[in-house]
């Protein structure tokens, strides 16, 4: 289907305009069907991704600066991204014993365990959006979106 099909348009879309149409509402597509994936677990996108990161630490602690760059969404309110996580027990947080003004985050046991659960459908979604396309054609999307946002 295609994006003058989806908003119902009646005018022709230039080029520049439909691509961004088409990145906003397949981000949209993308974002509702992984909430779906998350919302029995109580969990935003943002603090999977917190979590996430935290995993790829490989136990090591990461202070809110590092959590704060590696975030998708640079917009995202870390300190509260951790708070409910924190509520949550799938991160702790400490005061970094070299730095007191520093604070340390750290996955538990328990996050582990959590996005060890998640990682087979978090797969299947990737992996059903991309069913259509073959490898090389993958390979050009993302050069082409790399591409794109370089401004």
């Amino acid at each position: 289907m295609t994006i003058e099909d989806v908003i119902k348009s009646t005018v022709k879309i230039d080029n520049p305009k439909k691509v961004i149409l088409n990145i906003m509402y397949t981000q949209n597509v993308l974002q509702d069907r992984f909430n779906e994936i998350l919302k029995p677990y109580d969990l935003s996108g943002e603090q999977y991704n917190v979590l996430r990161i935290l995993r790829g630490q490989r136990g090591n602690p990461a202070n809110m600066c590092v959590i704060q760059e590696r975030m998708l969404a640079k917009t995202s309110n870390t300190t509260r991204l951790v708070d409910k996580l924190l509520l949550k027990e799938l991160v702790t947080r400490n005061v970094c014993p070299d730095n007191r003004r520093k604070i340390e985050v750290l996955i538990t046991a328990k996050g582990l365990a959590l996005l060890n659960e998640l990682d087979p459908k978090v797969d299947q979604h990737e992996n059903e959006f991309a069913q259509h396309l073959q490898e090389d054609e993958l390979e050009q999307l993302n050069f082409l979106l790399e591409k794109y946002r370089t401004l």
